[in-house]
């Protein structure tokens, strides 16, 4: 399950809690919020192995990039080492590799930019459901806290 939706099943409960009486606070089932607290717990490691798992897609990428650079680079050269008979040719072979050179770097370099805006994008949006459920956690335990200070005796 989603930790958003464990999110907003704990603040529904919340919110939809009894009132305690001539006080801003409220009641909630305590087995309720432990369910839902161990329901997040056992979601948070799997969207931190989808994070891990989007870093390394990322990295391969990297590494296939840089593959392709190495082998159009060795190609370039091969071609330029074929065309050394004559000084013109060796001249047009030259300006070739460097081309291909640098367009294999320049794919390189956006390849690159694109995996990591890919992965910082999927870490920025975990970073931002793992505050949201810090701070509904915080908001339980901020309440459960408040009604532990109140006394037990409903009649007052």
């Amino acid at each position: 399950m989603d930790v958003l939706v464990l999110i907003d099943k704990l603040d529904d409960l919340v919110h939809n809690a009894r009132p305690v009486p001539l006080t801003d606070q409220v009641r909630v089932d305590r087995e309720e919020i432990y369910d839902l607290l161990d329901q997040m717990r056992a979601t948070i490691p799997e969207e931190i192995k989808q994070a891990r798992w989007i870093v390394k897609e990322r990295q391969e990428m990297l590494e296939e990039a840089k593959r392709e650079a190495e082998r159009v680079v060795r190609e370039a050269r091969e071609q330029q080492a074929r065309l050394v008979s004559d000084e013109e040719v060796t001249k047009q072979a030259e300006r070739a590799a460097d081309e291909i050179v640098e367009d294999a770097r320049a794919r390189e370099r956006e390849i690159r930019l694109g995996a990591e805006d890919y992965a910082d994008d999927i870490l920025s949006t975990l970073e931002v459901n793992l505050e949201k459920f810090t701070a509904a956690v915080r908001r339980g335990r901020d309440r459960l806290a408040g009604r532990d200070e109140e006394p037990l005796d409903e009649s007052e």
